[in-house]
């Protein structure tokens, strides 16, 4: 059910490649609500996703760019607002991608010049992205921005990585330049703490089936999917969350909050015995 919450707002989606995307569904969801959009991901990405599909459902632009390189996001910075004829309301950074994590190097043996990529990709690209907003002076006031992270950003998960590291990361780039955006020219910035979810790069996290079932049975509502997520970035665009910015806003249908659960527990019960040694 649509309620034109974004009738009339036009925004930059980064980060879909297939229908199991967050991204992805948050693009359909912001275009049943009434918004203009431009798709990007990397060449590549674009190469070996659906997303030139996505941008027919939803009638968008696609422009291609690395999040990565400054030079690209001044180019897609600037395309958008000129497709757009003038400032932008939202935009969704939805990108993350750890290379020890793919080639399976465990955090006390990664490899430095991997490190370094992960933190580029997932966490330094948002700053990018933010700083050449800021100098095109791109954003609307009462804009928004909203970046996805995860809660191993503050709590140890097994499996996750140099990507926590870069998760805490975007975090933090998201509080400082919430302050100077929110000070100076009235735009929110926000992250979203999700539930795991199986995208295609959440599935290569290691363990990343029990992670799930763990979450499923320690949430009291149960996990978030990527649809629902979509939904909550789609209020955060909206003119309802005007004084919402510098927050990471947990959708993770009540994880963050718990210790222990009796679904969970009765799994550690069963299986005590068999994990005496497990470490």
């Amino acid at each position: 059910m649509a309620y034109n919450l974004l009738k009339g707002k036009k925004g930059i989606i980064f980060g879909a490649l297939n229908e199991n995307s967050i991204a992805w569904k948050a693009a359909i969801r912001a275009h049943e609500e009434g918004a203009e959009l431009v798709l990007t991901n990397t060449p590549v990405a674009i190469r070996m996703g659906t997303i030139d599909e996505l941008a027919t459902l939803t009638n968008a632009k696609l422009i291609a760019a690395d999040a990565t390189s400054v030079k690209d996001l001044e180019n897609l910075v600037s395309q958008s607002m000129e497709h757009f004829g003038g400032k932008i309301d939202f935009v969704l950074h939805s990108i993350g991608m750890s290379p020890n994590v793919r080639k399976g190097r465990t955090y006390d043996d990664i490899d430095y010049d991997y490190f370094a990529k992960t933190l580029d990709i997932s966490a330094v690209s948002f700053h990018k992205l933010l700083q050449v907003a800021w100098k095109l002076d791109a954003i609307k006031p009462w804009g928004s921005i909203v970046a996805l992270s995860y809660i191993a950003a503050q709590r140890t998960l097994y499996g996750y990585n140099d990507m926590a590291d870069a998760k805490a990361l975007l975090e933090s780039i998201a509080r400082s330049f919430g302050y100077i955006y929110g000070r100076e020219r009235r735009v929110r910035i926000n992250t979203i703490s999700q539930s795991p979810t199986p995208t295609t790069a959440g599935s290569g996290v290691m363990g990343f089936d029990g992670l799930m079932d763990f979450t499923d049975r320690m949430s009291p509502l149960g996990n978030a999917d990527a649809l629902e997520c979509a939904d909550y970035c789609v209020t955060l665009f909206s003119d309802l969350t005007r004084k919402i910015t510098m927050q990471n806003l947990y959708n993770d249908g009540g994880f963050s909050s718990m210790g222990m659960s009796n679904r969970a527990m009765a799994v550690y019960n069963k299986n005590l015995d068999e994990c005496k040694d497990c470490k």
